[in-house]
């Protein structure tokens, strides 16, 4: 057989493999699949619509690029198409309480997309719900004296994040540091990455006020918004909203900023998930390059 027509035989046995992963992936998840190509805000169309890609560029040319049959390897979807497709088919239809059942399959999903220990429930203590809706919270004052102008850095954040305005009053556990001489980058960045949860409606907390309000505060959480695979951890520096908001959580504006879940009502469906640190090692912020 002609070099050229071994090439363009290789290719076309490659082709057909490919057709057929591609049939049997959209066999098995099309639902998925065309959802993600509908709602998703990631840039998966390449990793969705093409699903399966050769590394190498196609053999057209055969002998020119003097490709070898080992190094023609089939790319599987990315990590945030696995995540999606994977949160897509575990969650519920409504934003709905997850069962103990759900909880932990989708927690050992994000444990393991994140490579963090993470759980609906942490020595004991769980809150109401694991997955509901967020909305937009102010900014916190983190020492006495401290005004909205010092929160930010950069004109760039000033930007973004001053419209949000700063909160009436002080978060839970009241101001991040006793002065501005005492506030540290821990505290800024408490504050930044805030989320406040509804601690008050979780099992047990009427019983054991004190022993729940030491385990919830700073508490670090990874929140996810399940329609576009982004994460972020953060820790509980405030509690509600109230019930009749609708609203299950609520997130700073760097949060809402960064989870994209500013729709308008600034409100969205999110996972939110203890996070097992016991020495402090996960910092706080947007978890990159899963």
């Amino acid at each position: 057989m002609p070099k050229n027509s071994h090439y363009q035989h290789l290719a076309e046995k490659w082709l057909s493999r490919h057709g057929e992963l591609e049939k049997n992936l959209w066999s098995k998840h099309g639902d998925t699949l065309h959802w993600l190509q509908q709602n998703s805000a990631h840039t998966l169309i390449g990793a969705v619509g093409g699903l399966l890609l050769l590394t190498t560029g196609f053999l057209a040319q055969g002998a020119a690029h003097k490709v070898q049959a080992q190094e023609m390897v089939i790319k599987p979807l990315d990590t945030s198409a696995k995540l999606l497709i994977q949160l897509h088919e575990k969650l519920p239809d409504q934003v709905r309480p997850l069962t103990a059942d759900e909880e932990k399959e989708i927690g050992k999903v994000l444990s393991d997309t994140y490579n963090m220990k993470v759980s609906a429930e942490l020595q004991g203590i769980r809150l109401n719900r694991s997955y509901g809706l967020i909305g937009a919270e102010q900014h916190l004052y983190r020492y006495p004296g401290d005004t909205l102008d010092q929160h930010f850095d950069t004109a760039e954040d000033a930007n973004l994040y001053a419209s949000s305005g700063v909160a009436p009053g002080l978060g839970a556990w009241g101001y991040f540091a006793p002065s501005r001489a005492q506030f540290g980058k821990k505290d800024e960045m408490r504050e930044k990455y805030y989320i406040a949860v509804q601690t008050f409606l979780a099992p047990g907390f009427n019983e054991h006020v004190g022993q729940y309000g030491l385990f919830f505060k700073y508490r670090k959480m990874l929140v996810v918004n399940p329609e576009n695979g982004k994460a972020i951890v953060a820790d509980i520096a405030d509690a509600g909203p109230s019930e009749f908001t609708g609203k299950h959580l609520g997130g700073s504006p760097e949060v809402m900023h960064y989870l994209e879940r500013q729709d308008g009502a600034a409100r969205g469906p999110v996972l939110y998930f203890f996070i097992d640190d016991p020495h402090d090692t996960i910092p706080l912020g947007p978890v990159e390059n899963i």
